[in-house]
């Protein structure tokens, strides 16, 4: 089975230097990438791959990214993705246009990469957290991303690699309503080839180890959907 990705930022900047120079930087930084010239490009590839994170260029051919901003927020499949803007535009008013819109955060040129990194890093430990070393909690549970380490009641939980990674999904964003192929994009990888019944499989491994000392099982199935962690779990 493929390993789960790093996060996945799509980089869009028409500026072929800006482009290699953002790119390069956020690779040595172990970030996985897709990369668009366009406006155009950049909505087919947000809607393809779901990036975790979109580093948007203001100034686009074949659409703004003010304008590709809000067609990836008002989608449901997009909308959740974070959006970082790169703009020469440094007026208040253009700044408030660019939030407005649905940016999560803004970067005026020209820019430090490192603060740029740095950013990056900073809207993913919001929308990802595991993903950058943060320990997660829920209720009576805990993982610590760093260590790898789950307990629940203060007992330590084994987990199988495929439960762990399930379990720091689930515990991002308590809550929401998980599909099958968010999840097995998520613990096994974009391209994975995996039966999305193995899923259920997994997530059948993972409910018995967290139910393993008595404790009320905190996944709830939603029928046709896929699962959610949250305390309405039957």
């Amino acid at each position: 089975m493929s390993k789960p990705t790093n996060p996945l930022i799509l980089v869009v900047e028409d500026e072929p230097a800006q482009l290699e120079m953002i790119c390069y930087n956020l690779q040595t930084e172990g970030f996985a990438l897709e990369r668009a010239a366009d406006g155009e490009e950049a909505l087919l590839l947000a809607l393809e791959r779901k990036p975790d994170l979109v580093i948007l260029d203001w100034m686009l051919p074949k659409g703004s990214g003010i304008e590709v901003c809000r067609q990836l927020k008002t989608q449901k499949d997009t909308r959740h993705i974070p959006i970082i803007m790169l703009t020469a535009r440094s007026a208040e008013a253009d700044r408030v246009r660019g939030l407005d819109t649905g940016a999560d955060d803004y970067v005026v040129k020209p820019y430090s990469v490192n603060e740029l990194v740095a950013r990056a890093r900073a809207v993913l430990r919001r929308s990802r957290p595991a993903s950058v070393g943060e320990v997660l909690t829920y209720d009576d549970l805990i993982v610590d991303t760093e260590r790898h380490k789950v307990t629940r009641g203060g007992k330590k939980l084994k987990l199988g690699p495929t439960e762990y990674r399930l379990l720091c999904t689930f515990m991002e964003r308590p809550g929401r309503v998980w599909s099958r192929e968010q999840l097995l994009d998520r613990a096994w990888g974009r391209d994975a080839d995996v039966d999305l019944r193995t899923v259920d499989v997994h997530v059948g491994r993972l409910r018995k180890a967290l139910l393993k000392n008595g404790q009320q099982d905190p996944i709830r199935t939603i029928r046709g959907s896929g699962y959610a962690l949250d305390n309405e779990a039957d």
